[in-house]
């Protein structure tokens, strides 16, 4: 697993933040992720049957019971060209009560049923207590049939559980690595990608982690670093439709509301805009954002307008630099009918 990140290639100093530890998501304490891959056959495409590349990414708020200690949360649609599962509950109470899992297309609702499994393990009264309720999974996706046999909807009960028991903080893997095994970005092999920052001091001095699965971009639009590389990269050419898609997970500590939160979801697209995302017509672009603070207390920020000065370019720049990072750490994927997505040519770009 190639383990390059774009800070390797001497782009750092355009980013004016401070990274976390280990410039990911789990840089939020409590924060854990799990990925579990599906890589299987070669050659031609038999529906059903295979190749498969493709996986999930499961994102774990805390390391409680995400039912009984539920985060504030919000989700906002960039484009809505997708199939998120769980969403229209988080916009209306403001909550996440399950691990948050990223899957391929047509594996969302087999996911999702195996996080209401997961979650009834250790909740048996769901469903038959008064008090209890039911259960929302949360579930986001990316496109991967290129690459993948999509039908064959391969990623299974045992896959999202040994995601779910995998997940833990610190060093994050990624590349084509669990629900970015097979997906694509800016025409180079896309993936899981992570990055973080701490706010100054000034305005609270939180932290802000961002997660993307990527899976969108023609090739002439990528930017790295500012540099138009994407243009030296690819010859002129017209422009096609934009097809792709990404999910941006945001984590932070610090104690916002569902309706703080969904104001950090807005400014995600920044970031993709940074990268040379022109969010197209079919592309399925979702943000989910979640505080781990909250679930631990009930108070918000006292000053919003401060916190939200920090928190803000914190979503930025962490979203730019995680897909920046699911492009340098990806390798190249050869996948049904020969089908093949290449990594990115970090020697190139390093030297430009």
């Amino acid at each position: 697993m190639c383990t390059m990140r774009a800070r390797e290639l001497g782009v750092g100093a355009i980013w004016r933040l401070t990274p976390g530890l280990h410039n990911a998501i789990t840089d939020v304490a409590g924060v854990r992720v799990g990925h579990a891959t599906v890589w299987f056959g070669d050659g031609a495409l038999t529906p059903g049957k295979g190749p498969a590349r493709t996986g999930v990414t499961v994102i774990l708020p805390h390391g409680g019971d995400l039912y009984r200690n539920k985060v504030a949360a919000a989700v906002y649609t960039i484009n809505g060209y997708g199939k998120a599962c769980g969403f229209e509950q988080v916009r209306e109470l403001g909550e996440i009560e399950t691990p948050i899992a990223l899957t391929n297309t047509l594996n969302v609702w087999r996911v999702a049923d195996t996080v209401v499994d997961y979650m009834l393990r250790a909740n048996p009264a769901i469903g038959i207590d008064l008090h209890t309720g039911t259960i929302n999974p949360v579930v986001g996706e990316c496109n991967d049939g290129y690459l993948n046999d999509i039908q064959g909807r391969h990623v299974t009960p045992a896959h999202v559980f040994a995601a779910l028991e995998a997940a833990s903080g610190g060093v994050v893997v990624e590349g084509a690595v669990g629900a970015g095994t097979g997906t694509t970005c800016y025409g180079w092999k896309g993936g899981i990608g992570t990055a973080s920052r701490v706010t100054p001091d000034a305005t609270g001095s939180f932290t802000l982690g961002a997660l993307v699965q990527t899976n969108f971009g023609r090739p002439e639009e990528l930017r790295f670093a500012g540099v138009h590389i994407g243009q030296l990269l690819c010859p002129p050419q017209s422009l096609g439709q934009e097809r792709g898609s990404v999910m941006v997970v945001l984590a932070t500590d610090a104690p916002l509301d569902s309706r703080q939160l969904q104001r950090l979801c807005v400014r995600a697209g920044a970031g993709l805009a940074r990268t040379g995302s022109t969010i197209g017509h079919g592309s399925g672009d979702f943000v989910i954002a979640f505080s781990t603070t909250q679930w631990a207390s009930k108070h918000t920020v006292a000053d919003e307008a401060q916190v939200m000065e920090g928190l803000f370019p914190a979503v930025v720049e962490a979203v730019e630099e995680a897909v920046l990072n699911s492009l340098c750490a990806a390798e190249t994927v050869v996948g049904r009918d020969g089908h093949t997505r290449h990594a990115l040519p970090v020697a190139f770009i390093a030297r430009h």
